[in-house]
């Protein structure tokens, strides 16, 4: 249900660009399309992307975690066939893969990417599958940010679904925000767990199986517990550590 991207190398530590967005017009400014759409609905946001660049050159990156499948339900309802990319890290649950393809057939998703690490960076930097112990910091560059990069080369825009509620850094997230050579559209910058929940029931959307199990977020199988009564949704991640972000969304992609 996949359809695969071809490997590119990265160099660590530099911006990617590819010489289609180099040579894409110019889009309106991040600040001018975040003030136009400060009050605007999750949908209304998705459909301004859309509008903004063409479902040609817009990507909806989702982690297909435990509140994933409300922004993927908003889309599939604006565009069902806009991409999607699924950074595929070697060290994702198994229910994490299971609910991806699950989301798919329920939504009718029609462009579902999943992306894996370059197999020559793994052999030279985490040959024993260490590095998430060792140097976090660094697997989630080879397995996330890497990839990631590769795989919006071909756009000019992309979709996340971060939330102010999620405190810490996103606290103060924009509806639309600057990435270098593309925008970035966070269009449940404004929502409140209530929305997601909301979203959830009313398309009778299915739970992240590891929901069950007490996992309020979900990433990389080593990196991730589960929460605890009072928690932050996001205490179980990099537990123990100063750790807070993969690094997607503390760094401009392109």
């Amino acid at each position: 249900m996949t359809s695969p991207l071809e490997e590119n190398s990265v160099v660590p530590g530099r911006a990617v660009q590819s010489a289609a967005a180099a040579e894409t017009p110019a889009w309106p400014a991040a600040a001018a399309l975040n003030e136009s759409l400060r009050d605007a609905s999750p949908a209304e946001v998705i459909s301004a992307a859309l509008r903004t660049v063409g479902r040609d050159r817009l990507a909806l990156v989702s982690s297909f975690g435990t509140e994933s499948a409300a922004l993927l339900k908003v889309m599939a309802d604006v565009d069902p066939a806009i991409p999607v990319i699924f950074l595929d890290t070697g060290w994702l649950f198994e229910e994490t893969l299971a609910y991806r393809d699950t989301l798919i057939a329920a939504l009718g998703l029609k462009d579902v990417r999943s992306i894996p690490p370059s197999e020559d960076a793994l052999k030279r930097e985490d040959p024993d599958r260490e590095l998430w112990f060792t140097d976090p910091d660094s697997c989630c560059r080879i397995r996330k940010v890497e990839p990631l990069a590769r795989a919006l080369q071909p756009f000019a825009a992309w979709i996340n679904g971060r939330k102010r509620f999620q405190g810490g850094l996103r606290a103060d997230l924009p509806m639309v925000e600057d990435d270098g050579a593309r925008l970035k559209f966070n269009p449940f910058a404004n929502a409140s767990r209530e929305d997601i929940e909301a979203i959830y029931a009313s398309a009778k959307l299915p739970p992240h199986p590891l929901v069950a199990s007490g996992f309020r977020s979900v990433g990389c199988m080593p990196c991730t517990s589960r929460g605890q009564a009072g928690e932050d949704a996001r205490a179980g991640r990099w537990r123990g550590r100063a750790k807070t972000e993969c690094g997607i969304h503390t760094m401009k992609i392109s």
